[in-house]
């Protein structure tokens, strides 16, 4: 045996080794703090609401023969302002608007401090452009007061209307008042609760939760963390609150391997939006696709009486031209495809639209051709 043949020899066991060793090597993986993939349990924000009124506005308030609740809510704040106004007046407030005021009370904040909040009308109010929020308390789920809001509104469109037409740009309805409410009171955390804080991972995978726990210990100590499950992370915390404050800033800015996600498939039915990961292969199949499209067209036809008939009269009718097209489907073969792009460019050569794409996809799954979860939002 010559050279030659060997050094050929060695060149097909060596591509023999690399096409098997690709169906066994894991997917690589890519860097993540912690801060990205979980969160400290019970560290959070808290939705916050309350119901208001939005005042001085240019004529474009409720009606108030449509929204009586705005009548009723004037009429009880001019009660507890002293001022009373006579049983059965008719009220014709055309500058004065019913919302809905919403916030977030983020992690941590404290009384002085001061939030964000969104204005949404609840009546017909035209528009809240120029209108002023009066005082208004922000609930939480508990019925309690955590902040009071107030101030001018900021609304980020315009419009006009006059001879029956109207142009509207952007939403009118809704606005937002930047730092508009003060916290009142503030939600414990558990930061400072208890000798350990628990890590809740953002989606459940027994990987992650190994690495963050082995990361974790292999810079702070072997036992300071302990992996429960796929979703929960537990770490032993110092004992004083300056310690454990630069205890979670260094654990947070640890980098860990996350492995690549589970192979998945999103549709969102309404929109017609497919959205494919990275870990999705196909096995080779055939897939046949046409399209079936029905047009109906209808014209009007008049029909009059003979010129010299008597009680005879002109009718309107309509004629209606049904036509049903069917496109030939040929069965196209897809290959095997063991990255993105090959998925994609089989996808492609179906020439189908992305309402198609959704029943192709759900055939490939049950079919068994498809290797990743589906899932329909």
């Amino acid at each position: 045996m010559d050279k030659t043949d060997k050094l050929l020899r060695t060149l097909i066991a060596l591509a023999a080794l690399m096409a098997s060793s690709a169906l066994w090597w894991p997917a690589p993986a890519h860097a993540a703090r912690i801060k990205e993939v979980a969160s400290i349990q019970g560290v959070r924000s808290n939705p916050l609401v309350g119901y208001g009124l939005v005042v001085g506005l240019d004529g474009t308030g409720d009606q108030t023969t449509s929204t009586p609740f705005t009548t009723q809510s004037i009429t009880a704040l001019l009660q507890q302002m002293g001022v009373t106004v006579p049983q059965g007046t008719s009220m014709q407030l055309k500058n004065v608007a019913a919302v809905m005021v919403t916030a977030a009370l983020p992690a941590f904040a404290q009384p002085g401090q001061t939030i964000d909040v969104n204005v949404s009308s609840l009546g017909n109010a035209k528009s809240l452009r120029g209108g002023l929020l009066i005082s208004t308390p922000l609930k939480g789920a508990d019925g309690q007061i955590y902040a009071l809001a107030q101030g001018n509104l900021i609304v980020g469109g315009a419009g006009a209307s006059a001879g029956g037409s109207k142009v509207t740009i952007n939403h009118l309805s809704a606005g937002r008042v930047p730092e508009g409410a003060t916290v009142e009171r503030a939600v414990p955390t558990p930061l400072n609760q208890g000798d350990s804080l628990q890590l809740d991972l953002n989606s459940s995978d027994f990987n992650t939760a190994r690495e963050v726990a082995r990361v974790i210990n292999g810079r702070m100590g072997a036992g300071t963390a302990q992996a429960m499950d796929g979703r929960v992370v537990k770490v032993r915390m110092p004992a004083t609150p300056d310690a454990r404050v630069s205890f979670m800033a260094d654990i947070e800015n640890l980098n860990i391997d996350q492995a690549a996600p589970a192979a998945r498939v999103v549709i969102n039915a309404r929109t017609g939006s497919v959205v494919v990961n990275s870990a999705v292969t196909l096995s080779s199949c055939a897939v046949a696709h046409g399209s079936l499209s029905v047009t109906i067209s209808s014209t009007p036809v008049i029909s009059q009486p003979n010129a010299l008939s008597t009680g005879g009269q002109t009718v309107q009718a309509e004629k209606a031209d049904i036509t049903i097209n069917q496109q030939a489907g040929s069965l196209i073969q897809l290959p095997a495809g063991t990255k993105l792009a090959d998925v994609v460019k089989a996808l492609n050569s179906l020439g189908a639209t992305p309402q198609d794409l959704l029943a192709i996809l759900q055939a490939m799954k049950s079919a068994g051709a498809l290797n990743a979860e589906l899932e329909v939002i």
